[in-house]
């Protein structure tokens, strides 16, 4: 299946590509346009449009809260992955949704880094799939461990 989105993608437009590949669409092909073409794309490519303005799968308030896109994905797709509710708390906070997550800064920062050094938004997406593995990760193992470190700073 085809997935479209705005191109210069950052956190929640490479979140979201990953958490679909990793546990909705193996396949899934991306696509990343200008703002004003994403709905446009979709339509002619039959493909699915993500984290724009108009799209199913878009940001989101509910009992004010203030969710993003991979939020929508979750929820569309009834995700219920401890390990993912977690992520999706790093997330939201990383791409300025409502929320503390001590994890967000990192992400945006190596998010904004990846952005500029990858050559296009495919290359960004490939760069950036070994992180939200390693967030995902770190997730699973907060939620299976209780998420308690050691003071020699990694995980007991």
């Amino acid at each position: 299946m085809k997935w479209v989105t705005r191109e210069k993608a950052r956190v929640d437009r490479i979140a979201c590509p990953w958490l679909i590949q990793r546990f909705v669409d193996p396949k899934a092909e991306f696509l990343y346009v200008p703002r004003d073409r994403v709905l446009e794309v979709a339509k002619k490519e039959g493909a699915t449009a993500f984290d724009t303005p108009g799209a199913e799968l878009f940001h989101f308030e509910e009992g004010g809260e203030e969710f993003v896109t991979f939020d929508a994905v979750i929820r569309r797709f009834q995700l219920k992955d401890p390990a993912l509710l977690e992520l999706a708390k790093i997330v939201r906070v990383a791409d300025g949704g409502s929320g503390k997550a001590a994890e967000a800064a990192g992400l945006e920062a190596a998010a904004t880094g990846f952005r500029v050094i990858a050559k296009d938004d495919l290359e960004n997406q490939r760069l950036q799939f070994p992180l939200y593995d390693a967030l995902y990760a770190y997730c699973k193992w907060r939620v299976e461990e209780g998420g308690h470190l050691e003071h020699t700073g990694g995980p007991a």
